[in-house]
């Protein structure tokens, strides 16, 4: 299909500063084709206000704004959280899985509107041009895709902001304090500026640097106190009152945010090649993901929890490379379901500072048996057992030392 053909695009958009010149530059480029602006609400708060204005005012004959939070936590949140999956071991995915629902979403309307193309604007060094376009592929195979940052001649975001001036479109940003965030109901990430050389620390007590939360330095003296309920793994109250899971999410990142839980500084392996570095915010999460580990410590048996920490690495990096409507994922969250049928209890948590300090847990299908594990007196478990097990256990040791003995090695 060549420009001319396409009269109708769906365009991923969120207000920021790509896809604000997008639309223009779409019509500038795609012969005057209509633009429907599409915004997935997966918690951005605030910055979808005036989304509608600014998306009619820049060239776009409509935009749906789709509430997908429930969705979000629900269907893709949930179930990497019950993996206990994170991408090289503490990023917690928070813009990974936050793409295939708004891609989903905007692939069913690109088709319900019969349009020519789907247009993103990802960068062609970032990852989300992955997670949107396998997305895309997963519902819409022969749907043609137009990724602006791999056709125009702009090569930095201080040349986009040239861009938007020229053509009078609005920013809420400029040049000094253009990080690059994405946010949602999960986490807000940083990226840009200072942060770009791995040497500089961020600026947690500066003013406006953090949203979510406060530095653990100014965290409150006293700590807190948080029970996580969960049924099957799946966390369903918060201090004894059933809630939804966008709610949970929502009143953890509260209590996590006011005492400077789940800063993260990291430099990452993108999937296209390159070392990253971010800064994130994920309080929530990262109490969720605390809360689920400890349950699991009582509730999985040995094999079956050491099998599945290995696993987790995999669905981790299928959750960052945009691969989640692929078998292979389905295959490893039906294992991981399986593995979930008894995690359900309560896990109580002291927030401190930024430290998350265990301080007790309880499940009806604890595995854990205070007779058995007692340092005390017990008459269920035979010590001198274990000397026949040792035996066992350590045989191919003995012999293979037997043979080095005989070789004289």
């Amino acid at each position: 299909m060549n420009k001319q053909e396409i009269k109708k695009v769906v365009l991923a958009y969120s207000g920021g500063l790509d896809t604000s010149i997008i639309i223009p530059w779409l019509k500038e480029n795609y012969n005057n084709c209509e633009v429907i602006a599409v915004s997935g609400d997966v918690g951005q708060g605030t910055e979808l206000d005036g989304l509608e204005q600014k998306a009619l005012a820049t060239g776009a004959s409509k935009l749906y704004v789709e509430d997908l939070k429930d969705a979000f936590i629900e269907d893709y949140v949930f179930p990497t959280l019950k993996a206990g999956a994170k991408y090289e071991g503490d990023y917690l995915l928070g813009t990974s899985f936050a793409r295939p629902v708004i891609a989903k979403r905007i692939v069913e309307i690109a088709l319900a509107e019969g349009a020519d193309a789907i247009c993103h604007g990802c960068t062609g060094k970032g990852n989300d041009q992955v997670r949107f376009e396998l997305t895309i592929h997963a519902f819409a195979p022969d749907m043609k895709i137009i990724a602006p940052w791999r056709e125009w001649s702009i090569k930095s975001r201080e040349q986009e902001i040239e861009y938007a001036q020229s053509h009078n479109i609005p920013l809420k940003i400029s040049r000094e304090t253009n990080y690059s965030k994405d946010k949602n109901l999960w986490h807000l990430s940083h990226e840009g500026l200072d942060l770009e050389d791995p040497a500089n620390q961020p600026q947690y007590e500066k003013p406006g640097f953090l949203e979510m939360g406060v530095s653990p330095i100014d965290a409150p003296d006293k700590p807190t106190y948080v029970t996580v309920h969960f049924e099957k793994g799946v966390p369903t109250a918060i201090d004894g009152k059933p809630m939804k899971g966008a709610e949970i999410v929502a009143a953890l990142n509260r209590l996590g945010g006011e005492n400077g839980i789940g800063l993260a500084d990291l430099v990452e392996n993108r999937l296209v090649g390159m070392k990253s570095r971010g800064v994130y915010e994920t309080p929530g999460g990262t109490i969720l993901y605390r809360a689920h580990q400890v349950l699991e410590t009582i509730t999985l048996d040995r094999d079956t929890q050491h099998y599945k920490e290995q696993l987790a690495i995999r669905f981790g990096e299928l959750v960052y490379f945009g691969q989640w409507f692929t078998p292979l994922r389905e295959a490893l969250s039906a294992f991981v379901d399986k593995t979930q049928e008894h995690v359900t209890g309560d896990v109580r948590l002291k927030l401190y500072k930024g430290n998350i300090i265990n301080a007790g847990v309880t499940s009806p299908y604890s595995l854990y048996d205070p007779e058995i594990a007692t340092f005390d007196e017990d008459n269920v478990y035979n010590q001198a057992d274990s000397a026949g097990f040792i035996n066992l256990f350590g045989l191919p040791i003995r012999v293979a030392a037997k043979r080095r003995e005989k070789a004289g090695e």
